[in-house]
């Protein structure tokens, strides 16, 4: 059992630290929008991770070649989503700058509330389905120690799905100070664009 959950527990830290596009944009949404609405995407990501993780367990390795047909396109439709996001963010953020009213924190992401940011990025992660691949190589380089009783595999989705939130919530942490150092318009403008900017650019790469 024990093996089981430090296996979930490094898988899950494994998916979760690298931080991509949906990261960038979970610390953009959290610092304009606050702690409260950040966690709740922060769960979004986390749960998408579990749902993989539950997948995986449950049969990753026949779900591989189902998958591969589709990755592609769900990969560029992640990016699509993520781009839409960012563009919107950047331009809502400049058209409240420049009517003088950022600082009242009214820059279009503030109306997302805990719920549906939760909802928004459960399926944006969920779009990506390079995690249940992940979760299944490492469950099946596990070999004869990998989990196969079902309060094993309970474990380690439950490590796993406990590793993500805790790095997705460290995130919402870092974006919540970051939106309380720079409560100034410009700061804001500034925030806005920078991690637009950079949503576009791992969005990109996502399916460069």
């Amino acid at each position: 059992m024990i093996t089981a959950v430090v296996a979930g527990l490094l898988a899950g830290y494994g998916i979760a630290i690298p931080v991509g596009a949906v990261g960038a944009y979970l610390v953009a949404v959290t610092a304009r929008a606050g702690w409260r609405t950040g966690a709740g995407a922060a769960l979004g990501v986390a749960t998408a991770d579990g749902v993989y993780a539950l997948l995986a367990v449950a049969g990753g390795s026949a779900l591989v070649p189902l998958l591969a047909p589709v990755m592609t396109p769900l990969r560029w439709v992640s990016a699509v989503v993520l781009v839409i996001l960012a563009v919107r963010a950047g331009v809502t953020a400049v058209r409240t700058y420049r009517a003088g009213s950022l600082a009242s924190r009214d820059d279009g992401v503030t109306t997302l509330g805990p719920a549906r940011a939760y909802l928004t990025f459960l399926g944006i992660t969920i779009l990506n389905p390079m995690t249940v691949i992940y979760f299944a190589a490492l469950i099946l380089a596990t070999g004869p120690d990998a989990p196969s009783s079902i309060p094993e595999r309970t474990a380690f989705v439950l490590a796993a799905l406990a590793a993500s939130a805790s790095w997705q919530l460290l995130l919402t942490t870092g974006g919540s100070l970051l939106g309380r150092t720079l409560t100034g318009p410009r700061g804001r403008l500034a925030t806005a664009l920078a991690s637009s900017t950079l949503i576009v650019v791992l969005a990109v790469r996502l399916v460069g």
